[in-house]
């Protein structure tokens, strides 16, 4: 195992994007040598929306989600093949997010019949899960999760109003922070990707959908916000992201999209796919590997 000092979290060796779900069992898988798209011949076992997603080097673990579920789906990488874990989430629910460390995945927040400030953990070597002693600052659903290599990060939701809070995971203690600085306006059903330097926050509602997205320093949590961001003003996107560059594929504008934009990580300069999603769909989730 390499050294926390100098580890980059799994998503950053990884050679293609998924983008699961939508109310549909659909995942489509994005090549990242030339963004071409394929959609895997076996997909999630049921079809669902709002998930928490995150990713391993071997496998990509779709968690939860709604109609209320406990569910996790396990695609291993070398074959795309699909298991389901026999112990998944400690409750069931939708709206979550997720994010990864080396050793472990995380599922926080959501909804039962109330917002909930849960985090589950999944130990990669074994899929054996626990529940963090401390959970979210509040509860809320429709989240944004991302991750450095130290700590993972859940950004924005609702708690019934629009929420700018984003709290931090150190992965070695798991224990929590929540950030002076927060989202640059209260926002739910956000888009979540990293850099090895940065994490993103991108669309959204606001009660009106925004383009918005916002960026953080991981040396310092400092926030700014890109001067291009989305194509479209959209949310309940997905996001995910390769060493160079991050994506945010799907959405809603009103209507479910196929649109997938791309993010070059030296200049934050945004591009758009010519072959987006093989279907239009939104409340959709993303993972690379």
């Amino acid at each position: 195992m390499v050294s926390a000092v100098s580890f980059v979290p799994p998503v950053f060796g990884a050679v293609a994007g998924y983008v699961a779900g939508g109310n549909t069992t659909t995942v489509d898988k994005f090549l990242f040598t030339t963004d071409a798209r394929s959609t895997l011949a076996t997909g999630l076992s049921v079809g669902r929306r709002e998930m928490a997603t995150f990713a391993s080097k071997e496998n990509g673990y779709v968690a939860g989600g709604r109609t209320n579920t406990t569910t996790v789906d396990k695609f291993l990488f070398t074959t795309d093949a699909r298991s389901t874990l026999a112990t998944g989430l400690s409750v069931a629910r939708g709206g979550l997010a997720g994010f990864a460390s080396a050793e472990n995945g995380y599922a926080a927040g959501g909804y039962t019949t109330t917002y909930v400030a849960t985090v589950d953990k999944f130990l990669f070597t074994t899929d054996a899960r626990s529940t963090l002693a401390t959970g979210l600052s509040v509860g809320r659903r429709f989240v944004a999760g991302f991750a450095s290599a130290e700590n993972g990060y859940i950004a924005g939701g609702t708690t019934g109003s629009f929420v700018a809070t984003v709290d931090k995971f150190l992965f070695t203690t798991d224990a929590r922070s929540t950030l002076a600085t927060g989202l640059s306006g209260g926002r739910t059903y956000v888009a979540g990707f990293a850099s090895a330097e940065n994490g993103y926050a991108a669309g959204g509602t606001t009660g009106s959908f925004v383009a918005t997205v916002d960026k953080f320093l991981f040396t310092t949590d400092a926030r700014s916000t890109l001067a291009t961001g989305l194509s479209s003003a959209r949310y309940a996107a997905a996001g995910f992201a390769s060493s160079e560059n991050g994506y945010v594929a799907g959405g809603s504008t009103g209507v479910g999209v196929t649109t997938v934009d791309k993010f070059l990580f030296t200049t934050d300069a945004r591009s758009t796919l010519a072959t987006g999603l093989s279907s239009a769909r939104n409340y959709l989730s993303g993972f690379a590997g």
